[in-house]
């Protein structure tokens, strides 16, 4: 009895210590400063956009770095914000489409990415002052112009929780993002086999110790709803394995109904743009032209 309790304490502890381990990693992977290298990526040089680098600061001092794609005499301005761990370069196919369409558009990167400076990066948390940010440089520029947010994943939600409380946002456009933090990431856990349970409250606990806020203060399902009477266009693949089709429902059904929901069949995480570029494109151009009613 006495070595099957010993062995049993040992399981017991090697459990303990992998579930620590695990919600230490998690923390890291959303928060931790990580670069790609080399960096190198596409500019509005390999699309021929003509466009103006800018820089700008976020609220809490970070330097944020962008590309102004104007379009003189526009009807609207669109900020375009990427998704985690992403950069504007992946934003210039639906930037660079929206522009020619006559839009004015504005790509940037989140903090820790592309030609941003470092500052505390997390998910859609520190990355609203960055949005908000990018929203005051647009009104300074163009004051006279709309502005609209067209975002992907972790900028989707960002843009959520950021825009529930600036009325300078005409319009949003959404795709695939999450409903509340806590629930992709236990989503994530499912993916790859591993019980939510310990490691999702053990991870939530290391994220509040090391880097300053709870999964509970990344909830954008509680903030939808203050778009609202806003137009939102929001879009998910029915095949997403990062964060599952069941959050954008969610987010359809408390957004109300100046929400137009989008499902893409069989597509995966932000699959939709890729399945038809011109399609896509085509859509957001005819959302913002009619505020929402030819979407």
């Amino acid at each position: 009895m006495r070595r099957l309790a010993t062995a049993v304490g040992t399981l017991a502890a090697g459990a303990g210590l992998g579930a620590l381990g695990v919600a230490g990693f998690t923390a890291w992977s959303l928060n931790g400063p990580r670069r790609p290298w080399p960096a190198y990526a596409f500019t509005p040089f390999e699309v021929r956009a003509d466009a103006e680098d800018v820089t700008f600061t976020s609220g809490d001092g970070v330097g944020l770095a962008g590309w102004w794609l104007d379009a003189p005499g526009s009807e609207w301005v669109v900020v375009c914000a990427h998704g985690h761990r992403g950069t504007k370069s992946d934003m210039l196919g639906i930037g660079s489409g929206l522009w020619r369409a006559g839009h004015t558009v504005l790509l940037f990167d989140f903090r820790g990415n592309g030609d941003s400076d470092d500052g505390p990066q997390s998910l859609s948390h520190h990355e609203q002052g960055d949005l908000r940010a990018a929203i005051d440089l647009a009104v300074g520029r163009r004051p006279s112009a709309k502005v609209a947010v067209v975002a992907f994943s972790m900028g989707a939600s960002t843009a959520i929780l950021a825009g529930a409380g600036d009325a300078r946002v005409d319009a949003f456009v959404l795709d695939s993002p999450f409903a509340t933090m806590g629930d992709v990431v236990a989503a994530n856990y499912r993916r790859h086999r591993l019980p939510s349970r310990p490691i999702l409250p053990l991870a939530d606990l290391v994220n509040r110790l090391r880097y300053g806020y709870s999964y509970a203060q990344v909830r954008p399902l509680d903030a939808i709803a203050r778009l609202a009477p806003r137009p939102v266009l929001l879009l998910h693949g029915d095949r997403d394995r990062v964060i599952p089709y069941a959050h954008a429902e969610q987010l359809a059904d408390a957004a109300g109904p100046g929400c137009t929901f989008v499902t893409f069949p069989g597509a995966d995480h932000c699959g939709g743009y890729f399945e038809d570029r011109p399609g896509y494109i085509a859509r957001v151009n005819s959302f913002l032209r009619g505020r929402g009613a030819h979407a």
